[in-house]
């Protein structure tokens, strides 16, 4: 099984630069899609159908703001949008997929860089988002949380640390959660396969900061450590230039 997660950034501007052809190229089965910025009806469906993917959809109630989507050759046996509350469902920032035992939630994790409330939201999210996976695992243990975390793990995961120590995205807060988030039951898949590597998935569209490789590691594919022993190869594709973002690909075996 081959997961692609990728933080599009308008998914109108990603077709227009080619991110279907993309897909179709590298033959995913499941491709998980951030920051879509827009309702399902505005887009060429048609697109999506002719390559041969179902797609599922939660976008925000405010327009050309957040929203997931998830596109897959088999149905899922079950699409749930959302976590189940409001505060966060409205900005359309997580649909989970079931493919009968496997469980995939695509999630577009909160910026808090505007502001404290905004970072206190943040923070609420992180903690509430936590639960309800640790909760679903007792029941489900073969989970895979993919998408843009908004966090840089560590300081490997992030250009000029000590210069971005403290900003939204490298709080101690945000780096603390996600050490108990791993405890909990998660592996991060690039790290396990590229302990050392200084690779990063978003990058300033200033400053020829992609260019130089200035960048931060915000998106993941988390696996729980039922699934670990499947993990076959995990990759950053540098290559795929429809985004900000570039995407983060898993490969799994039986």
């Amino acid at each position: 099984m081959k997961i692609a997660t990728y933080n599009v950034n308008g998914m109108h501007s990603a077709i227009k630069d080619g991110v279907l052809d993309w897909i179709v190229e590298n033959d995913f089965d499941i491709v998980c899609v951030q920051e879509t910025k827009t309702h399902p009806g505005s887009l060429p469906l048609l697109l999506l159908d002719g390559i041969g993917y179902r797609h599922h959809w939660h976008p925000a109630r405010r327009k050309g703001y957040s929203g997931v989507a998830t596109f897959s050759k088999v149905e899922p046996t079950k699409v749930y949008k959302g976590l189940g509350l409001d505060d966060y469902d409205v900005e359309g920032r997580v649909i989970r997929t079931d493919f009968d035992d496997l469980t995939i939630f695509n999630c577009y994790f909160p910026n808090g860089g505007s502001g404290a409330e905004r970072q206190a939201y943040k923070m609420r999210f992180l903690d509430d988002f936590q639960h309800c996976i640790e909760r679903l695992l007792e029941e489900r243990p073969n989970i895979i949380v993919v998408g843009d975390y908004n966090i840089a793990h560590q300081k490997i995961d992030i250009f000029n640390a000590d210069r971005n120590n403290g900003k939204s995205g490298f709080m101690p807060e945000e780096r603390d959660w996600f050490d108990g988030w791993l405890d909990c039951g998660f592996v991060d898949s690039f790290r396990l396969k590229h302990p050392e590597a200084v690779s990063y998935t978003w990058w300033r569209t200033t400053q020829f900061a992609r260019q130089s490789n200035k960048g931060w590691r915000l998106d993941y594919q988390c696996v729980s450590d039922a699934l670990v022993h499947r993990i076959k190869s995990v990759s950053h594709d540098h290559e795929a230039l429809h985004s900000d973002h570039c995407p983060v690909i898993l490969k799994l075996g039986e």
